[in-house]
């Protein structure tokens, strides 16, 4: 029977899904990794004895070995996939990608859109074109990744009207900003492949993106991704494979974290030991990483949202960080019975333990 494990973050993004899902892939080698949200904005970080690869364009299985799938709720930005790519190969990783025929591709005019649009600077941007790219699909002009495979002539017509989307109306500034874009494309042997593809897995590793908190739908407007964060895509990928078997694994630093604007409850200054290793610093898109106390109050409420969406009776808390704050968590206020809760040690640790 076939089998399905999706990891979700229980907050504002930053949680530790990189380093659960390589877990999960560490246990089940023979599987399959798939994005179902988000895009290039990830940051899903592993590290495994001394290799460490920061994931984005790949699911965070890759690093240990295991292909990776983009799902059409993902966007992909061909540069950028270029890039991480020849990264993931200096590491001897698995660069094996198939991406979804629907899957929305992101425009060097998207990145230019989410970086200098006030309106993305105030309410919080990664600056790598996700939101823009996934607002433009709303709009006439499309752009998807089987277009990548399309006739040159057609592709390069619809990168330009696109462009005038944008205001760029001059033929060479046109150009100058495709002329990259168009050259990772060319370098890049598309792998465009429907859910076929994943039939011939026994194991579907599920990673999300970013929080719980930080859903189009559910988010406290307008700090919120254009995503769907819950385990709402995965689990109707998972009908649509008539899997029945699925096993949920939500992650939660053992403090709170959000990276940018928007609310937070119980912000504080903490400070953080071990944590060396941290990625999520300052960029001038997303600012300051914050942190404070996790609020019981909110755990419980994203819990029970999420279960709007998905009919798992299997699931599994993974607290991440451990060993950052000297304040013990209290899991008695959770209600929800997990089937097993998973500790992990330092940011991207390989040292998971059950701790009951």
């Amino acid at each position: 029977m076939k089998k399905a494990q999706i990891v979700i973050g229980l907050g504002f993004g930053d949680e530790g899904k990189g380093i659960t899902t390589d877990f999960l892939a560490s246990q089940n080698p023979d599987s399959v990794v798939i994005r179902f949200s988000g895009g290039q904005q990830a940051a899903h970080t592993v590290m495994i004895d001394d290799r460490k690869h920061v994931h984005s364009s790949f699911a965070s299985g890759a690093l240990r070995g295991l292909p990776s799938y983009f799902t059409e709720h993902c966007t992909i930005h061909p540069e950028f996939l270029l890039n991480e790519r020849e990264e993931l190969k200096s590491q001897n990783g698995n660069i094996e990608l198939h991406i979804h025929p629907l899957a929305k591709i992101t425009t060097p005019f998207d990145v230019w859109e989410n970086r200098t649009n006030s309106k993305n600077l105030e309410h919080g941007t990664c600056g790598k074109g996700v939101g823009a790219t996934m607002k433009r699909n709303e709009s006439p002009y499309k752009l998807f990744a089987i277009d990548l495979i399309a006739p040159k002539e057609m592709l390069l017509e619809k990168l330009k009207r696109i462009a005038y989307y944008y205001g760029f109306l001059e033929e060479n500034q046109i150009k100058e900003h495709l002329k990259s874009f168009l050259e990772a494309i060319d370098q890049i042997d598309w792998k465009i492949d429907d859910y076929e593809y994943l039939k011939s897995f026994d194991n579907l590793i599920f990673e999300g993106s970013q929080g719980i908190f930080l859903d189009m739908d559910h988010g406290v407007f307008p700090n919120v991704t254009y995503a769907h964060t819950t385990s709402k895509n995965a689990s109707e990928i998972c009908k649509q494979l008539n899997i029945e078997d699925i096993e949920m694994y939500y992650v939660t630093r053992s403090y709170a974290t959000r990276h940018g604007n928007g609310w937070m409850s119980n912000e504080k200054e903490i400070i953080l030991k071990n944590n060396e290793e941290e990625t999520c610093i300052f960029n001038e898109y997303q600012k300051e990483l914050r942190v404070g106390d996790l609020d019981d109050k909110l755990l419980n409420y994203a819990l029970k949202l999420d279960a709007a969406y998905t009919h798992s009776t299997k699931k599994n808390l993974v607290i991440t960080c451990l060993d950052q704050i000297d304040k013990e968590m209290n899991l008695d206020k959770l209600d929800i019975t997990f089937k097993t809760v998973y500790g992990s040690f330092s940011p991207y640790s390989e040292d998971f333990k059950k701790l009951f």
